[in-house]
């Protein structure tokens, strides 16, 4: 029989509301400057349609949702709330842990080339260095794991998948119209680096 760590039914469950706001700082933390940096650098081509925005209208409301459940009151989202549990909540950290590493890393090591939305910048390079000579895209699994952290870490059935529902659509729509963009931009360059490389899983998948 789990250990429980707490109720979800409680008042305030100060612990799960603490760690998602902890976390969500810190992806704007780090993304912040790399946007700002990334806004510097010209746009090339702009492949953004009406599809994108939508999509990225979902992931925002993803984004959100769980910051509305940390500052609302306790009595909004209990329709759906149920019981958390320490192993799950130690797991859910852990992840929020390596997804935040791993976004950090690929804007890094991504620099100016980053754009939150399908374009290429002026001068664009095809990395294929540091994270990304493993996976193609490992800010895309950086959010997985960050979106499956929120699923283990909040103890509603509402709240919890929300981040992981909003990301796997916009992934799922997305991915198909970004590696199009790549090889009309880089061609065998990026085919070759296809090859190689797996999308999110490194190995697998």
């Amino acid at each position: 029989m789990q250990h429980e760590f707490g109720r979800s039914d409680s008042m305030n469950p100060w612990f799960a509301k603490s760690v998602v706001l902890a976390a969500s700082v810190l992806l704007i933390a780090i993304r912040a400057p790399h946007g700002h940096r990334s806004r510097t650098v010209k746009t090339a081509k702009n492949c953004k349609g009406r599809l994108e925005v939508a999509l990225l209208i979902v992931a925002w409301l993803g984004f959100f949702t769980p910051l509305v459940w940390v500052v609302s009151p306790a009595f909004v989202f209990t329709f759906a709330d149920y019981t958390l549990y320490l192993g799950p909540y130690v797991a859910g950290i852990v992840f929020y842990a390596v997804g935040l590493w791993l976004f950090r890393r690929s804007h890094v090591d991504l620099g100016t080339n980053w754009s939150v939305t399908l374009e290429v910048r002026e001068d664009h390079r095809l990395i294929t260095h540091g994270v990304y000579r493993y996976v193609r895209h490992p800010m895309y699994t950086a959010l997985f794991l960050y979106s499956i952290a929120q699923l283990l870490v909040v103890p509603n059935w509402f709240v919890g998948p929300s981040q992981l529902v909003a990301f796997g659509i916009l992934f799922a729509l997305r991915l198909g119209a970004e590696e199009r963009m790549m090889l009309n931009e880089f061609g065998d360059e990026y085919a070759a680096y296809m090859a190689r490389t797996k999308r999110i899983i490194p190995g697998i998948w």
